[in-house]
């Protein structure tokens, strides 16, 4: 097995970015969501599930390390990463509330046109990062802005199964993975532990819970008439309520991977 595709997602709910090498530390892939766009009157986060426009703003890094977004019909700008203690803004995400460092008024005003309300985009210094879900992970673990944990795995030949049970390709960018394998079997990765991808070892915390979002489009954020792929994983990958799909991780160390890497099951 080898990593085919990796990806990261700069802003939390923006489009994906490819990669083919990236750092890996405490918060997962590096510059992976820690970035996040939040309602103005109250913190609460923003996503594609509510606000399916965020599937056209395009984030990645310039080399200085800034933010730099892109989207259709507006120039690009370019965010530089605030200080960690400064303009602090308390934020909700789930059921977790914490206060990072807001990004100033020309991110606001530029992401308040594209969304069309009033929000503002905060960082997520790592000093500030929120623990895991209770009972997950060891109590070092952390993350920034994902739904719950630092990484998320799928297996290509679990994609493949879901397309030809759907009867169309079913793109794996629906279900916001940071990590591609191939070469193992459909869902194999739900027996796996640990693995080790090059010489970073990872632990298996908790399968990721699927929602609405994977009948997004990816790159047009269009909801599929069908409710397509959700309602066929509702008739066999459903457990306690839950339609499940992918593993979520967390990195033992820091260390660096490349898209082709063996993938090794421990």
């Amino acid at each position: 097995m080898f990593l085919s595709a990796m990806y990261h997602y700069p802003v939390k709910s923006c489009r994906a970015h490819a990669l083919q090498r990236s750092a890996v530390g405490l918060l997962g892939l590096e510059g992976d969501r820690r970035w996040m766009v939040v309602e103005q009157e109250n913190g609460r986060f923003l996503t594609q599930r509510a606000y399916p426009v965020l599937s056209q703003l395009a984030a990645r890094y310039g080399d200085a390390g800034q933010l730099i977004l892109e989207a259709p019909g507006q120039p690009a700008l370019e965010v530089p990463v605030p200080a960690a203690d400064d303009a602090l803004r308390g934020v909700t995400i789930w059921r977790d509330t914490l206060r990072v460092p807001d990004a100033g008024d020309a991110a606001a005003d530029w992401l308040s046109q594209l969304v069309g309300k009033p929000v503002r985009l905060v960082h997520c210094p790592e000093q500030r990062a929120r623990y895991l879900p209770g009972g997950y992970g060891f109590n070092s673990d952390r993350a920034a802005f994902p739904d719950g944990f630092p990484l998320l795995l799928v297996g290509q030949a679990s994609v493949d199964d879901l397309s030809v049970r759907v009867g169309r390709p079913m793109e794996a960018l629906r279900l916001r993975p940071n990590l591609v394998i191939e070469g193992g079997g459909a869902f194999a990765e739900d027996g796996w532990e640990r693995i080790r991808i090059g010489t970073l070892e990872f632990r298996v915390l908790a399968p990721s819970v699927r929602c609405i979002f994977t009948t997004l489009d990816p790159l047009t954020g269009e909801r599929s008439p069908d409710r397509e792929p959700l309602t066929t994983l509702k008739g066999y990958r459903q457990k306690d309520g839950d339609v499940l799909f992918g593993q979520n991780l967390a990195a033992d160390g820091h260390g660096v991977l490349e898209v082709g890497m063996e993938v090794e099951v421990l």
